[in-house]
């Protein structure tokens, strides 16, 4: 279906608290680049990667153990002609149990096939939420990108 927004899942042997904690922890599985605020309603950070890629999001969604959801502010690609494409969605992750494991369900509501950055976003938020984060859940050891300064 080529309207529908960006998902992945994963499934973890912990306890959504880890999951809720782990996710919260956006410098230990998307990157250390990260200024600002990750854990409680209405904060705001951004992110900087390089010269690819920088935006900036606050938290309108903290339910414990339940559900974050982010909302895109500003963004910047550059790589693409359209730098409105990530503006106004909303990355959500929402933990759930299932078969007596925590399930993460990443939605990025907004990121569709028709954008222009889809095939680089769902290849990065793949390896973020599939590799990177499980680790982190996992290990307590995930693979963000290092800090640049």
């Amino acid at each position: 279906m080529s309207n529908q927004s960006f998902t992945s899942a994963i499934l973890v042997d912990k306890t959504p608290a880890e999951a809720f904690d782990a996710i919260n922890n956006v410098r230990g599985w998307w990157s250390q680049q990260i200024d600002g605020g990750t854990e409680h309603l209405n904060d705001e950070f951004t992110y900087r990667r390089l010269d690819l890629h920088s935006c900036k999001m606050k938290l309108t969604e903290v339910v414990p153990n339940k559900k974050v959801a982010w909302l895109v502010l500003e963004n910047y690609f550059n790589f693409t002609h359209d730098q409105q494409e990530w503006i106004g969605t909303i990355p959500t992750f929402e933990i759930s149990e299932k078969d007596n494991k925590t399930e993460i369900r990443f939605t990025h509501q907004g990121l569709v096939p028709g954008h222009e950055c889809y095939n680089i976003c769902h290849d990065a938020w793949s390896f973020y939420i599939q590799k990177s984060l499980r680790d982190l859940i996992t290990t307590g050891k995930g693979q963000p990108n290092e800090r640049e300064d």
